[in-house]
Order: structure tokens, then C-alpha cells, then sequence
């Protein structure tokens, strides 16, 4: 099967598009499931506005629309509404919550701000920092500790801040790959990631020290496209070098996150 969980629009107000534009391409792009994850509003305690999220009053709109796209598509793809969260302590309860009382398909854990981007710095540059970097990785397994989420997004972000891929980050690397095997959490291969480290000649993320490591490890992956434009969804050419790529680090690749959750479910720890 061809999917992608990983969904933004335009409420993010970093991505573009019409929702049903991104059904088009993914139909055109020869997806058999497409779920939606816009970036997740959060009901603060404060009166903070998210600048890369949509807001909590527009979330039944979101939903409204995905469904009413679900049916209208039903006969040439399947479609699935879900969320890419953080984890912030604060707010968890909240979240497990409100994913059930608005009956989301999934979440994903997108880690992208230490504690609440009310306060707290951006994982994805703030990293350069070591204190910060390791706190990303407390962070991590924490949140998945909870069982609320699917599967872990881009996990290699930190290299978005930092440098290289020095000590540091290999063993911080293992031990985060260590704890999703223990988890049986499904590491995600992200292509926005690749096609922006790529268009800039850097290596960002994913990153191949990092996903050595997974392959070291034992874990496995879930090719997440994180689309912000429709056409991200045609483009068939990162997503067929992400399937070579895994399978040259003998990965094995999760197509669905049914599988995802279902793994998740089977761990103690969870």
C-alpha cells in the first residue's frame, strides 16, 4: 500500500492549498490511504496565539471538512482525521481528552517546542544547544510513554539545529531508538525534511547517521510525507528513495498506522 498520515493545510498558516486539493493530488500521486494531521491547537491557560497552528475554535470546521471529503472520496481513497501534537505535560490530560471526545482517528507526536510554544524554544533549531537537545529526547520518550501516539515524526529534527552528527547525537540517537524499540513505536522517515535538506545541499533530517542507528536497533519506519502543498502528494520521486533507502538499511516499513497503533498496544509500557 502507498500512505501518508502526515497532512498539513492551510489553518497552519505555513502550508497551502485547499483540503480537497490535497485529496486530488494524493489520488493523482497513487496514495491508497491519506490522513490528515494539521498541527494540533491547544487549549492554553494563557490568552498565547500559536503562529504555526490552527486554533482551537477552528478545529470543528477541520473536522467537518475531512469527513465531508471522506465520503465525497470514498470510492477512490481512503481518508483518515488526526492531529500532529506535541507532548506538553501541562496539557496532556487535556489532549487524551479531546482526542477521544472528538473521535480522531490518531495523533502523531511531532515534538517541535520544549514544554508549550507559549514559553518554550523550538526543538528544531534550539537543539545546537546540548542541554536542549537531550532535553528533546527526554521529551520524546516521555510523550510516547503515554500511548496516545501513533508513531514518532521526523525523530532525527535535532539535526535541523545542529552542525554534525557528533558523540552527542549518536548516543542520544541510540537512546531514543532504544526506547522506541522497547515502546514498539514506528520511527517516521520524513520527506519534507529530505526535499528541503536536499534543495539546500545540507544534511538536516532525515539524517543518515540517525536512521544507521534505527537500523541498528531494530526499528521500524512509516514514510511520512508531512505535505504543506498538494503537489508534495505527486511527486513520486522522494518517496520512492525513501523506499530504497529503508531497504537498503534492511527497515522494515509500516504501511499503515493501524499497524502503528496495533504495535504500540502489544508494549507494557505503553
Amino acid at each position: 500500500m502507498k500512505t501518508n498520515y502526515h497532512t498539513h493545510t492551510k489553518r497552519c498558516h505555513h502550508a497551502r492549498g485547499s483540503d480537497e486539493e490535497y485529496v486530488i493530488s494524493a489520488i493523482k500521486g497513487g496514495y491508497d490511504v491519506l490522513g490528515f494531521s494539521d498541527h494540533s491547537p491547544w487549549n492554553y491557560n494563557s490568552d498565547f496565539v500559536g503562529r504555526i497552528r490552527m486554533k482551537l475554535s477552528e478545529f470543528d470546521e477541520y473536522y467537518q471538512s475531512i469527513q465531508s471529503l471522506k465520503e465525497k472520496y470514498a470510492n477512490q481513497i481512503e481518508i483518515k482525521i488526526g492531529l500532529e501534537c506535541e507532548y506538553f505535560p501541562d496539557y496532556i490530560d487535556w489532549l487524551e481528552a479531546f482526542k477521544t471526545g472528538k473521535h480522531l482517528d490518531y495523533i502523531i507526536l511531532g515534538n517541535h517546542f520544549r514544554g508549550s510554544d507559549e514559553y518554550g524554544v523550538y526543538y528544531g533549531t534550539g537543539c545546537n544547544n546540548d542541554e536542549a537537545f537531550i532535553s528533546y529526547i527526554d521529551s520524546c520518550i516521555e510523550g510516547l510513554k503515554t500511548g496516545l501516539y501513533a508513531y514518532l515524526a521526523h525523530p532525527d529534527l535535532f539535526m535541523r539545529g545542529r552542525s554534525h552528527f557528533d558523540a552527542l547525537a549518536k548516543e542520544q540517537s541510540y537512546r531514543l531508538c532504544k526506547a522506541c524499540k522497547d515502546l514498539n513505536i514506528v520511527l517516521e522517515y520524513n520527506l519534507e525534511g529530505l526535499k528541503t535538506a536536499r534543495k539546500k545541499g545540507v544534511e538536516s533530517y532525515p539524517h543518515p547517521e540517525f536512521w544507521k542507528i534505527a537500523s541498528e536497533v531494530g526499528n521500524c519506519a512509516i514514510i511520512g510525507v508531512d505535505a504543506h502543498d498538494p503537489k508534495s502528494l505527486e511527486n513520486d520521486i522522494f518517496y520512492r528513495e525513501a523506499q530504497l533507502e529503508l531497504s537498503r538499511l534492511n527497515i522494515k516499513i509500516i504501511d499503515t498506522i493501524e499497524e502503528c497503533i496495533k504495535m504500540c498496544e502489544k508494549s507494557e509500557k505503553c
